[in-house]
């Protein structure tokens, strides 16, 4: 069963600039007034606004990957964004970037730890400030152009991967509210750009990975009908609310409730799962997690569970990082 973290090397995925706002979130007066919950956020923000070098402490990767490795985890999703100096667009590279040699370092040193390592570049628009200037150019020849060289370039340093996570999550306007460029696709070419990237990861030969919550904001029939079922499938949920009563007249607790009744929609429908929980905000949220999907995923469709932290592989967040790790280990032992 796999056992997954989601890491970072890049963490240019969100805002394209670095919000005023977000430079305000720092310090412990800031922290004091955050729901408990909360209180790790500000430091969260500063670390997901645009920089210019890349956030990522080659220290913080290798404690990391033994303690992992040690806790029973056999697979590490790395979100590269502008963390790879690709061959065939070296221009999108942020400094600091790793060489395409060192990837392979890299790789070979997971596969040493008996830990897999999973290549995942996000295409949604709301993820994708790692493009730079192509991020401008959604839905062009060019920018399908660029996205087809990375998908194949990206697969074949990784050695012609089993699985390749394509991202796609929150592309809304909502979730680019403080980004200087906002861009979403709907309709048919939301769903059209999505089985492009799918056949490019075919072409390479490895199975596509998404995240879920498209199915958050359409019907089954719409969903099934625009993504075969080899497409695993990651369904996130963040909190700490697992028993919602389905009268509930709270919209935030509908809307969780809505979340978590996504898990057995994708289970009739016959998708392959790897359920997501996170350390993030709220603690014991994999734990949770764990049983819950258990109870509500058919065997043959659980492939098996991922924690997504989402802050940057620094040293400063080593003890978040771990934690995550810890979680992981004893929700799966139970």
């Amino acid at each position: 069963m796999i056992r997954s973290f989601l890491i970072h090397l890049s963490m240019n995925m969100w805002e394209d600039c670095y919000p005023e706002k977000f430079k305000a979130m720092t310090g412990e007066e800031h922290r004091q007034i955050m729901p408990e919950q909360w209180k790790r956020i500000p430091v969260y923000m500063n670390d997901r606004a645009w920089r210019d070098y890349l956030q990522f402490d080659q220290s913080m990767w290798e404690k990391f990957l033994a303690y992992f490795a040690r806790s029973g985890g056999n697979t590490v999703v790395l979100d590269i964004g502008d963390g790879v100096v690709f061959r065939s667009h070296p221009e999108i590279a942020v400094p600091g970037a790793w060489t395409p040699l060192k990837l392979k370092e890299e790789i070979a040193r997971c596969r040493d730890l008996g830990l897999t390592l999973v290549p995942k570049l996000n295409f949604s628009s709301c993820h994708d400030a790692w493009l730079r200037q192509y991020s401008r150019m959604l839905s062009t020849p060019e920018y399908y152009r660029v996205c087809r060289d990375l998908i194949a370039e990206c697969a074949e340093l990784f050695g012609g991967p089993a699985h390749f996570h394509l991202g796609m999550d929150e592309e809304g306007c909502e979730c680019q509210r403080d980004y200087e460029y906002l861009t979403v696709r709907s309709g048919q070419l939301w769903w059209n750009d999505l089985n492009f990237y799918f056949d490019e990861v075919r072409k390479a030969g490895a199975r596509p990975w998404m995240w879920s919550d498209k199915l958050w904001y359409c019907d089954d029939a719409e969903f099934s009908r625009n993504v075969s079922r080899d497409v695993v499938q990651n369904n996130w949920y963040y909190w700490g609310d697992f028993d919602i009563p389905a009268d509930t007249d709270d919209r935030e607790l509908q809307y969780r409730r809505h979340i978590l009744d996504t898990f057995a929609r994708l289970d009739q429908l016959g998708f392959d799962q790897v359920p997501a929980g996170s350390t993030w905000a709220t603690p014991h949220n994999v734990e949770r997690l764990v049983p819950f999907c258990r109870r509500r995923i058919t065997p043959e469709h659980l492939l098996g569970f991922m924690t997504a932290p989402w802050f940057s592989t620094e040293e400063k967040n080593s003890e978040i990082l771990l934690e995550s790790c810890d979680q992981l280990e004893r929700a799966c032992r139970t």
